[in-house]
């Protein structure tokens, strides 16, 4: 026989327990309450540096199982013996429904202070919603908290933060509650300034002693003042004649970008896929695949003939309209709705594919994109895409140790 909700009109008990912790404390306090035949409603439990909190709403005992009164002494008595303070709160009834519109809130901070947690909150509340649960994500590279949200829409909720975030140079994510959160997902990303921290074309530019010309270029590209695919074809006519070793040694040169490799081990091991696509060169972008572990790669190719490059690309050109398209055909072959899909890219070329996907993650990037994106990243580690995605460290860590 299943068990039935408990009606507003029962009586119940608010137990709590706190005091430093040890082992069987739990088990001890529940033991207690079984010599009075309760129902446990609900229980949450906290440790914080080593102090616990343990609070269980209960029904009422039964007549045949003692008194409200025999419950409270018995509770009081056996916390006293394990050092601990108990409090016990009459009442009826299970807690109030959580609100309609349910959200999670994430903010990195690094460090996070007492002024923006302070902030955060007051927004939250101020938009009409009710804060049901605060609990750490991780504490390093940054620190992370969650908070879960109801009584306001996510797309209000989003708006209202992101108004305070930039207030406060802090990094805030809204998503919306539920089990597709927790749902395999395809993540796919941007190469240059994001995956990597460089600018291929620049390492080219390099070998070609046309660094500065092709940078401003690129600067320029990226701030969506040029159309991407001229100013591609004109850095890419600056390379004409350099030698095909130079693919070599610009793989060589290819610095990660801090956190890179546990972002997508961790996304792998959790059953999800990752692709990346590049307005850079195959040249680079598959040698990363292999490196990595990616299931989807694309980018331009530099064409080689006779051993050179001869300043042209070839192939369909991946720019800003590409990248979006790339996203929904990688998207297709994982059969992975749109919605489960996240994006995350630092430029201009970048906007199409970040708004295409269900969730759009600006990584350090410019000002444009930071505004059209659903949430920015503006510290230095990319693992931290994690923590938005709702994946403590813990479970980062985890994976790492099965792995």
């Amino acid at each position: 026989m299943s068990a039935q909700p408990v009606t507003q009109d029962v009586p119940t008990l608010l137990v709590k327990i706190f005091g430093k912790d040890r082992p069987g404390l739990t088990a001890g306090l529940f033991r207690t309450l079984a010599g009075f035949g309760v129902d446990v409603v609900d229980i949450e439990q906290v440790v914080t540096r080593g102090r616990i909190t343990l609070c269980a709403l209960v029904t009422a005992p039964s007549a045949a199982s003692g008194t409200e009164g025999g419950l409270r002494a018995t509770v009081h008595g056996w916390a006293e013996s394990m050092r601990l303070q108990a409090e016990i709160i009459s009442g009826t009834g299970d807690n109030p429904a959580r609100g309609v519109g349910r959200s999670h809130v994430t903010v990195l901070g690094n460090p996070l202070t007492a002024e923006v947690t302070g902030a955060i909150a007051a927004r939250i509340t101020g938009t009409g919603g009710n804060i049901d649960r605060i609990f750490r994500l991780a504490k390093y590279p940054v620190t992370a908290v969650e908070f879960d949200v109801s009584g306001v829409a996510t797309a209000e909720l989003r708006t209202a933060l992101a108004t305070e975030a930039a207030a406060l140079a802090v990094d805030v994510a809204v998503v919306d509650s539920g089990l597709a959160r927790r749902a395999p997902r395809l993540v796919v990303m941007d190469v240059d300034s994001t995956l990597i921290q460089d600018e291929v074309i620049e390492l080219f530019a390099a070998h070609a002693g046309c660094e500065e010309q092709v940078a401003a270029v690129t600067a320029a590209a990226m701030r969506g003042e040029l159309d991407f695919e001229q100013s591609l074809h004109a850095r890419v006519a600056l390379l004409t004649g350099l030698d095909e070793s130079v693919v070599d040694k610009v793989r060589a040169e290819v610095r990660l970008t801090p956190g890179a490799r546990t972002l997508i081990r961790t996304l792998k091991r959790l059953g999800c896929q990752v692709g990346v696509v590049s307005g850079g060169f195959t040249q680079v972008t598959d040698a990363l695949q292999d490196h990595l572990g990616l299931d989807f790669a694309a980018a331009n190719t530099l064409e080689i003939v006779d051993g050179k490059l001869t300043g042209r690309v070839t192939g369909e050109m991946v720019d800003r309209a590409g990248k979006a398209r790339l996203l929904r055909a990688f998207a297709a072959e994982a059969g992975v709705p749109l919605s489960r899909t996240v994006a995350i890219g630092d430029g201009a070329n970048d906007l199409d594919m970040l708004n295409a996907a269900g969730f759009g993650v600006a990584f350090n990037a410019k000002p444009l994109v930071r505004e059209a994106a659903d949430t920015a990243v503006t510290v230095p580690f990319l693992d931290t895409v994690l923590y938005l995605l709702g994946i403590t460290r813990e479970e980062v860590e985890a994976a790492d140790a099965e792995g």
